[in-house]
């Protein structure tokens, strides 16, 4: 039995490890995407048959994976948020790297927790959740940056309109001056414009990469100056301003909320780190709580006590500007 359980793990292990290097290799080797596959993510265009010679094909199982779940949901909601996030994977190869990665978690669970079934079952819920966690924490980074140079690049963009330029030209400047991730997405309103999308498409589609309040403000002014025309230069200018004041303040009230959100996030994650640390210390003396129904019911309360501090405390320091 022991025999056979070490072949087992040693085979799981062969599988993450083999599928880590096949998605690594996949990522790294890609490089530079295809202006059409980019349009495709994009703006929901039918990718050709037939690709650049030059290109790096997708393996028959990625190929497959996207075909079976092509027309699915969560398929698109996944497609949305890599694009979102700016992760340059397709919905296959998430999928296949949220497989190796529970396959992993709860591989490591396994060795670590000497064994434990429960906690190996928790490792294996943890891993799949893993990869959105990393998935929505980039989002959220980028987001964040988006915002904190949006009212800089409209500056730019009011500026370039007082000088002359058209709008096109102005967006244009944008994506040569500004730094990532913003001089990304107005990169590819310009070349979406170029390739014959209007512009209130090509804005439409960045705010869905990038659904950002500010830049919906932006998008509006944009369009209705479009229609009944004005001053967009001005507009521009004063929108600048009212965003530059949103950002300071949203500035001054995260360090005043700081010392709470951590407090928050230390209640809440530091009795889990202790218990797991004192079951790798001494699972004996730790297992009893698993081996009784009465301490089983005392974690769920205790999880569910936790939770619902978390949350309180997050809903009470996240104050909308």
């Amino acid at each position: 039995m022991n025999m056979m359980m070490a072949v087992v793990i040693a085979a799981l292990a062969f599988l993450v490890v083999m599928g880590l290097f096949i998605l690594l290799a996949r990522v790294v080797g890609r490089g530079e995407e295809d202006l059409e596959s980019r349009l495709d993510q994009f703006v929901m265009r039918q990718v050709s048959e037939q690709q650049p010679s030059g290109e790096r094909q997708p393996s028959r199982l990625t190929q497959t994976i996207n075909t079976a779940v092509a027309e699915r949901r969560f398929a698109r909601n996944i497609a949305t948020n890599l694009a979102r996030a700016n992760l340059k994977l397709t919905v296959g190869e998430y999928l296949i790297l949220q497989a190796v990665s529970v396959l992993g978690t709860g591989l490591l669970f396994y060795l670590i927790m000497h064994q434990n079934m429960i906690l190996t079952l928790g490792g294996l819920v943890a891993g799949y959740f893993l990869p959105g966690f990393y998935v929505k924490m980039r989002q959220r980074k980028r987001l964040k940056d988006f915002n904190n140079q949006l009212g800089d690049a409209i500056n730019l963009l009011a500026n370039g309109l007082r000088s002359g330029y058209s709008l096109l030209q102005a967006m244009d400047a944008v994506a040569n001056e500004m730094p990532p991730p913003i001089s990304e997405e107005f990169q590819r309103v310009v070349r979406e414009i170029g390739l014959g999308l209007s512009t209130e498409r090509a804005m439409n589609n960045m705010l869905r990469r990038i659904p950002s309040d500010d830049l919906d403000l932006l998008i509006t002014a944009i369009n209705v100056q479009h229609e009944v025309g004005g001053n967009l230069a001005e507009i521009l200018e004063t929108i600048s301003h009212t965003i530059r004041e949103r950002v300071r303040i949203k500035g001054e009230i995260r360090v005043l909320t700081s010392q709470q959100m951590i407090s928050g996030y230390v209640i809440s994650f530091l009795p889990i780190g202790l218990g797991l640390i004192l079951f790798a210390m001494n699972p004996t003396y730790m297992g009893r709580m698993f081996q009784d129904t009465c301490g089983i019911a005392m974690m769920a309360v205790a999880g569910v006590m936790m939770a619902a501090g978390f949350f309180a405390i997050q809903k009470i320091v996240n104050i909308e500007v």
